[in-house]
């Protein structure tokens, strides 16, 4: 080769890192994956590098006159040099390895795991990466509660810099207020494998609630050092459960899925409110009380309310039906056990109209209203129901759940 004068010899980036130091004389690697073979997916790593150095030297003696190859041919050969090629992969080879049986297990606990696989929980890889969760479910539909019993989890996935993690579970009903209806565990230091059998309980479920909302459980890690860390979560429909009955699952955790936020604002849930009737013969008034309330919105930057209830009964020409509860202070869960009395007819109970109201006490500015309900005969539903049950049964207390709107028809949302 001939160079003409103020030339420099030029040699490809290929041949510049594939430089073959052995001594002699120096010879360029036909190419560098052959020095450095790339394996397919799937290849065993139990490879040592020698017998990588030997299939990359088997590689470089190819002879010039040959037809060149492009890089799949290379990898197929070079694949070929520690088991069979991808496309003979398919059919079974000659002597298949024997499967490992579970100890004691005997000959018939070949379909045992096949039993034990949830179908739903191992389309993915999520079961392995993220890991288990145990727990149980159970609608009291008697007390409206839904009582949930978190159990362990198994194979977590590591969050810390030890390889472990302190995880917490938080249990959240779709749809409703962000802050008002979440509940969580304790949380559990150092662990992938933690066992809490703590039992978490939503007060104030319905049917309607049992039919149309959504249990989210998150499996977090408490950071104390910063923002704490999602590890996984699973959703329950509450429609698969039955009445009084425990049912128990055993759920691979999956990645974070999206919270639909296309609700109605405008009837927004703000909480429950659990309310007593009962017109007393005896004292010759009705008996409103005011028994707790349950996943009141969050209203204060702490994401905490400081509740208290108002109720009136309307219409009110003395403006002397105001009657108001104690405050709570920091809860979104408030117990009351408040009763007031109005004197008036049993016969004029039918005209009236029982507003009630509740509040975040706020010092230094106008209290937050935080939602209401109305009963009487212009309501609907279970509103209407609670107080006509009350009506047509004297000396008797009727307690029902109802749910909380941010929307009032008729009422003065000021304090």
């Amino acid at each position: 080769m001939t160079l003409r004068r103020g030339e420099k010899t030029t040699i490809s980036i290929q041949e510049h890192m594939a430089i073959d130091v052995c001594p002699g004389p120096i010879k360029p690697i036909k190419q560098i994956s052959d020095y450095f073979p790339r394996f397919p997916r799937g290849i065993p790593t139990a490879v040592s590098r020698t017998d990588s150095l030997q299939a990359g030297g088997s590689q470089a003696s190819v002879s010039p006159s040959d037809p060149p190859r492009d890089d799949e041919e290379d990898v197929d050969q070079l694949f070929g040099a520690y088991g069979p090629s991808p496309t003979r992969q398919r059919q079974p080879p000659p002597q298949p390895q024997p499967q490992p049986q579970p100890g004691g297990s005997g000959g018939s606990g070949g379909g045992k795991p096949e039993e034990d696989i949830d179908g739903e929980g191992y389309e993915s890889d999520d079961c392995t990466a993220l890991g288990t969760l145990d727990f149980s479910l159970l609608y009291d539909q008697e007390n409206n509660a839904l009582h949930c019993t978190i159990s362990k989890a198994k194979g977590l996935k590591p969050m810390d810099h030890n390889g472990l993690a302190d995880p917490y579970v938080k249990l959240h009903l779709l749809p409703g207020a962000s802050k008002a209806n979440k509940l969580r565990t304790k949380t559990l230091r150092n662990t992938l494998n933690p066992t809490w059998n703590e039992t978490l309980t939503y007060y104030g479920i319905t049917d309607e609630d049992m039919i149309r909302k959504t249990l989210r459980i998150s499996v977090c890690d408490e950071d104390k050092f910063r923002h704490n860390e999602f590890i996984g979560e699973t959703r329950i429909p509450l429609k698969k459960l039955k009445p009084n009955q425990t049912k128990t699952f055993s759920i691979c955790l999956e990645k974070q899925l999206p919270v639909d936020k296309t609700e109605d604002k405008s009837l927004e849930e703000r909480g429950r409110i659990l309310i007593s009737l009962k017109y007393s013969s005896q004292k010759q008034g009705l008996l409103v009380g005011i028994v707790r309330c349950a996943h009141l919105a969050a209203m204060d930057a702490n994401g905490y309310s400081d509740p208290y209830v108002k109720i009136y009964l309307k219409p009110d020409v003395d403006k002397k039906s105001k009657h108001k509860t104690a405050v709570k202070k920091k809860t979104l869960n408030p117990e009351f056990n408040e009763e007031f009395c109005y004197e008036i007819k049993h016969g004029d109970l039918a005209k009236k109209t029982l507003e009630i109201t509740v509040w975040d006490y706020d010092i230094g500015k106008s209290n937050d209203f935080i939602g209401g309900v109305v009963l009487g005969i212009n309501a609907k539903g279970e509103r209407l129901k609670h107080w006509f049950d009350c009506l047509k049964n004297k000396d008797k207390k009727i307690e029902r759940w109802h749910t909380l709107t941010n929307e009032l028809p008729g009422a003065v949302l000021s304090d």
